[in-house]
């Protein structure tokens, strides 16, 4: 595991863009395409404009990228909830990329059905690869949670499907997760996290005590991959084990 701090979440973003890019390139010259599974939220809306800019843009070989999601609100597309909507309108839209290159999690029917009809669509990529995902970005909630992985729900034990669904009581809606068994079999997971509010979850998650009912994102640990931990100086503040 690897901790890297800056000061705020812009040089955040760009620290985490500069590493991207080199590791982009690097796995392009081994093999024909680049994976790349999306996190919503707040948090990776700057990386994404950062590596949509003209500098960035004209350094990562587009053609070559797939794009895929970690986890998705059982929301339609048009709705200002959806992950992937949020990454169409931040990046996705600002680079050239073909819709072909783009598996975003479908709302468009039941959440039972998505959960399979996306796990089907991993499957036929990595069923048969030696990892899963190349590149895995994930966020952290003041309460621990990552992806849809939220403390006292049973998908954060799940060790078969790679992708779930269930109902959100606290937010009353559904949500289609992936679960650690693909995520841990990826190259490399980075956490992007950002704000003094997540602070004493990121200690939790970090130093505490293993409870994953409580702390959902101490079940991120890749079996043969990096893990990654970008961090601004406001939410590693109460960490022992920075750099």
């Amino acid at each position: 595991m690897e901790i890297i701090v800056k000061k705020n979440i812009d040089e955040l973003s760009k620290s985490l863009a500069d590493w991207f890019v080199l590791y982009v390139a690097d796995v392009l010259k081994k093999q024909s395409f680049f994976s790349f599974c999306l996190s919503g939220g707040s948090t990776p809306k700057k990386f994404y404009k950062l590596l949509s800019t003209e500098n960035y843009r004209q350094q990562i070989d587009w053609g070559k990228i797939l794009f895929f999601w970690g986890d998705e609100r059982a929301v339609p597309f048009s709705n200002e909830k959806n992950n992937a909507r949020m990454a169409f309108e931040n990046f996705l839209d600002l680079i050239p990329v073909k819709k072909e290159q783009i598996h975003i999690i479908p709302t468009d029917m039941e959440p039972a059905a998505a959960a399979t009809t996306y796990q089907q669509v991993l499957k036929k990529y990595f069923a048969e690869s030696r990892h899963t995902f190349d590149f895995v970005l994930l966020g952290l909630g003041d309460n621990a949670h990552t992806l849809s992985l939220f403390p006292g729900y049973d998908v954060v034990h799940e060790k078969q499907d790679w992708v779930s669904s269930f109902y959100l009581e606290e937010q009353h809606m559904y949500r289609i997760t992936l679960t650690a068994p693909v995520i841990n079999e990826a190259a490399v997971v980075a956490f992007l996290v950002s704000g003094a509010e997540k602070a004493m979850a990121l200690k939790q998650v970090l130093n505490g005590k293993k409870n994953i009912e409580l702390y959902p994102a101490q079940i991120i640990k890749p079996k043969k991959g990096k893990l990654y931990w970008w961090l601004d100086e406001a939410v590693a503040k109460n960490i022992s084990n920075k750099q």
